[in-house]
């Protein structure tokens, strides 16, 4: 049997062209948008990233200071049960002098806890205003992977609707990032 031979070498001078040149006569390929585009975007993503995680400890440092805070109003709060429950004992004694210590004690100890309670609302919220910027960073830093991918998928295609999209998703990721600037 005769095999039938197809005439290939213009056929592969032309996949050869555009595996050079994207299939760009002038240059300007899908490929090489594409790739500037993801390295751009990569970029901001890691600025993102880095940015996202330093807040997360700092939302959780703050977390714990709150914690802290708290446990201390509880110690304040079980001295002060203490001092009343010994003002019960106490008071059969007929001893005016060791009762208004104790009521000193007592009082000393609610307004400390009244401080405490200040600073452990404030971590608390301090705590929350970073976690906030988390999340709005990490939101960034989601388009922006999304983006990337889109995009290497619009290269590998050769579509440029991809590339569109991939670039559209990393418009929304920087608008998240340079929106976190204003709040």
């Amino acid at each position: 049997m005769v095999e039938i031979e197809v005439p290939l070498e213009q056929t592969q001078e032309h996949l050869q062209h555009a595996a050079l040149h994207g299939g760009s006569e002038n240059g300007f390929s899908l490929i090489n948008v594409g790739a500037v585009l993801s390295a751009l975007i990569a970029v901001f993503a890691a600025i993102c990233a880095l940015l996202a995680g330093h807040y997360s400890n700092e939302a959780m440092i703050e977390q714990i200071k709150s914690s802290d805070q708290w446990s201390y109003f509880q110690a304040k709060g079980i001295k002060s049960a203490l001092q009343e429950f010994r003002l019960d004992v106490v008071a059969g004694e007929n001893n005016p002098e060791k009762l208004k210590k104790i009521q000193e004690k007592i009082e000393k100890y609610k307004t400390e806890q009244e401080g405490i309670q200040e600073i452990a609302k404030e971590k608390e919220e301090a705590s929350q205003k970073f976690l906030h910027w988390h999340e709005r960073l990490a939101m960034a830093v989601t388009f922006f992977q999304v983006a990337i991918a889109v995009i290497a998928i619009g290269v590998l295609t050769r579509k440029k609707f991809f590339l569109y999209m991939g670039a559209g998703s990393g418009l929304v990721g920087l608008t998240s990032f340079i929106s976190f600037f204003f709040i």
